[in-house]
């Protein structure tokens, strides 16, 4: 499966906001381990305001942080934001990895997720392993129906293309 499902999000909103982060490099079957129990009591203690957050958090492929929030309930505000950065900063820092690449991508290949920087992703692209056709992952999905709908776009048609 290269779309993420979050069954603990089946009943957020399709507009709940969602953050996506992508590793430095794969967890092992560990580290994921260790970092979805800490994802789940972050996501359990996480406040706006003093309101309890209706928040979930999920890795993906062992790549991949994905956050939301249902704001039906209650909205994340500026401060609610900085605390999942915050966490998230301890939490790569814990692990040894960097969530904060924002210049890592990744494509469809062989059914199978590449990982790359954005100079070997321009390498890619010369050398048409990445093509128009190709889907890259798009991680600035700003909400569930995006992350349902338009996780993978074809490169032709996506922001990474304009990095090229």
């Amino acid at each position: 499966m290269l779309t993420p499902q979050l069954a603990s999000a089946a009943n957020f909103s399709p507009d709940s906001r969602v953050w996506v982060y992508i590793a430095s490099r794969p967890l092992t079957e560990q580290e994921s381990q260790t970092a979805q129990a800490a994802l789940d009591d972050f996501v359990q203690r996480w406040t706006a305001h003093d309101q309890a957050l209706k928040a979930t958090a999920e890795i993906f492929r062992n790549q991949f942080i994905i956050l939301m929030v249902d704001e039906t309930q209650a909205g994340a505000s500026g401060c609610s934001i900085d605390k999942s950065v915050h966490f998230l900063e301890a939490l790569g820092h814990q692990l040894g990895i960097d969530l904060f690449e924002r210049m890592r991508f990744a494509w469809v290949q062989d059914d199978d997720l590449q990982y790359v920087n954005r100079e070997e992703l321009r390498h890619q692209v010369e050398n048409a392993v990445v093509r128009g056709s190709t889907y890259m992952v798009n991680t600035l999905v700003e909400n569930k129906r995006d992350l349902q709908e338009k996780w993978l776009v074809p490169f032709d048609k996506s922001w990474h293309k304009r990095l090229i």
